[in-house]
């Protein structure tokens, strides 16, 4: 089977390149393509068997491929972070993995595609679009306890939100802290994702917070943030190219 990424992150599409061929699925990845316009210009003149797709490329989101041509080949999104895509996905039955990508996950992603990659069904762009136009309710406010007394904290007036054991921290921008009995994991859900942003298993941070970007690495950031953390909050390696993005949107 003949497969395209199309991926504007090259240290995640040679990623994805070595397990398609380290896990032996029968996948020969002929062409990495890593912006919009070169993707509708080649999928107009050549044909796979399957198309990995990102999420968010440099010039575009990849959604607007499907503007310009009809795609009847199996398609398999990737993102990092998009949670209101990944609800559209499942409420459409459209196959996608998360990144960083896991091995077995792939492998089972390409078994059920294969299991119906005969039906060559046209994607349906347009429902996917009225899915992710819908409006999103994100949580407003949080409710705190301080002494004893119980207050309402505006999501606005957050700063971060900081992974304690089985408690989450709170901290507002005029460093109030608070401890709130849910995980990151179900927070990262409830929040506003273009506004909060996951770097790492320990934060959740508010984009007004950061203060300033220092370069850590070759492929990490270290952040700065309004108030201080006490601790370098450092974006993960598998974070970095989507946080970016996140930055730009």
């Amino acid at each position: 089977m003949k497969a395209v990424i199309i991926e504007d992150e090259k240290l995640a599409s040679d990623y994805l390149n070595s397990l398609l061929q380290n896990r032996n699925l029968n996948i020969e990845v002929v062409k990495i393509i890593d912006n919009v316009k070169d993707a509708i210009q080649w999928l107009s003149q050549h044909t796979v068997d399957i198309i990995f797709l990102d999420i968010h490329l440099g010039d575009d989101l990849s959604f607007s491929i499907f503007e310009k041509l009809q795609i009847t080949t199996p398609i398999i999104f990737t993102t990092a972070y998009n949670e209101y895509a990944i609800k559209a996905f499942k409420l459409n039955s459209i196959d996608y993995l998360l990144k960083p990508i896991d091995e077995e996950e792939l492998e089972a992603a390409i078994t059920k595609l294969q299991s119906r990659i005969s039906e060559s069904v046209p994607f349906d762009f347009q429902k996917l679009m009225e899915t992710l136009q819908q409006k999103e309710n994100y949580q407003e406010r949080f409710m705190v306890v301080s002494g004893q007394k119980i207050k309402s904290i505006l999501v606005d007036q957050v700063a971060y939100f900081l992974s304690e054991g089985r408690y989450v921290k709170l901290v507002t921008k005029t460093n109030e802290r608070y401890l709130l009995d849910q995980s990151l994991e179900n927070l990262d859900n409830k929040l506003d994702p273009d506004l909060f942003y996951r770097i790492n298993r320990q934060i959740i941070v508010n984009f007004y917070s950061i203060n300033q970007m220092i370069i850590w690495s070759k492929s990490r950031v270290k952040l700065e943030l309004n108030p201080p953390a006490g601790f370098d909050v450092i974006v993960s390696i598998d974070k970095s190219g989507e946080f970016k993005k996140w930055l730009n949107r």
